[in-house]
């Protein structure tokens, strides 16, 4: 059972072209420099950033990733609730940087912008927090 009051998911639209390009290798910088409202080309530079422990420049990236990903959730109808599966690509790249800011703000201590991250994910999809690693 449903619940009838929740709106429908959200999906993003498809960026086949910044995809295959970053499918194929090219660096996630001159993705972003190529298509700078791509969300999953922000995500992959906050999570190399993380794992080099530049967690200032996670964080950066990753709020990019996350208000380009806003911006591009509102275009495409979402009201600020309701689900976004991570099972459509397109909704990943602004999940993973959601998660990525989320990490980066526990990093340098921003505890209350970590929990919101934490719960905004669980809520969006909890098979985001599973694949993330933000739960």
């Amino acid at each position: 059972m449903t619940n009838l009051l929740e709106p429908e998911p959200t999906r993003l639209p498809e960026r086949t072209d910044a995809e295959a390009a970053l499918d194929a290798g090219t660096d996630p910088a001159e993705v972003a420099a190529e298509h700078p409202d791509f969300s999953e080309a922000w995500a992959a530079l906050a999570e190399r950033s993380l794992e080099a422990g530049e967690v200032v420049a996670a964080y950066a990236y990753a709020r990019t990733g996350y208000h380009r990903g806003l911006d591009q959730l509102r275009r495409s109808g979402w009201k600020g609730f309701g689900p976004v599966p991570w099972n459509h690509r397109p909704n990943q790249g602004f999940l993973r940087a959601l998660a990525a800011l989320g990490k980066a703000a526990g990093r340098i201590g921003e505890t209350d912008e970590y929990e919101r991250c934490r719960t905004f994910l669980a809520d969006s999809d909890p098979a985001a927090a599973e694949a993330t690693g933000l739960k």
